[in-house]
């Protein structure tokens, strides 16, 4: 059985990465100079925190309107999924997919994905650690492009108006921006190597 960093005297930076020895008694990184924690402190609250509010914040995000679709100066405000719809009956098959995997997809596959490693690291379970620190690097790569959501949406309002077509954005739309932010600060207060603790082998 494999034992981790912490388990042979190892502490790694969470900063710059850098793996110092618990031995020199160090109250900062050699390095970079930011505060040593075995563990970042209080990760799991501060995660959970921005998780729930996050969730809390997705149900108006997709319940009020996030946009106007005007066509030859008549149209009807719409949710993000009653937008794909009307992106794609408008022809913009393009666009209504970009929209789909931009303001859908990738926003519930984080939610989903940091409770699941909240839940994983709290309860302890017996899992493949290396996967799931996998799992953490991808939602934390896509976090650095969450952005993209809300820049997308000024995009389709500043461009899309043409052949009579015109996308008026929707108070849902900073509801939206504030689930981008709070997920991205989720995933940067969990800390990883808790998923490595409390597991009886490594793979």
């Amino acid at each position: 059985m494999a034992a981790n960093a912490l388990k042979q005297g190892f502490v790694r930076c969470h900063d710059c990465g850098l793996l110092i020895s618990t031995a020199e008694h160090s109250a900062s990184c050699p390095r970079c100079h930011s505060e040593l924690h075995a563990r970042r402190p209080q990760s799991l609250q501060r995660c959970a925190a921005f998780l729930a509010s996050s969730f809390f914040l997705y149900i108006p995000a997709n319940i009020f309107p996030i946009m106007t679709v005007n066509q030859f100066g008549a149209g009807d405000p719409h949710t993000i999924a009653g937008g794909i719809v009307e992106l794609f009956d408008s022809g913009m098959i393009p666009i209504g997919l970009l929209v789909l995997v931009a303001s859908i997809l990738v926003p519930t596959s984080k939610l989903v994905g940091i409770a699941l490693l909240l839940l994983c690291a709290h309860f302890r379970w017996q899992v493949n650690a290396r996967r799931w620190t996998t799992l953490y690097r991808i939602i934390a790569f896509v976090g650095r492009w969450s952005m993209l959501d809300i820049f997308m949406i000024s995009i389709l309002v500043d461009l899309v108006n043409f052949s009579g077509v015109q996308i008026i954005a929707g108070p849902a739309a900073t509801a939206f921006a504030a689930v981008v932010i709070l997920t991205m600060f989720a995933a940067e207060n969990f800390d990883p190597r808790l998923l490595w603790d409390h597991q009886k082998a490594y793979e």
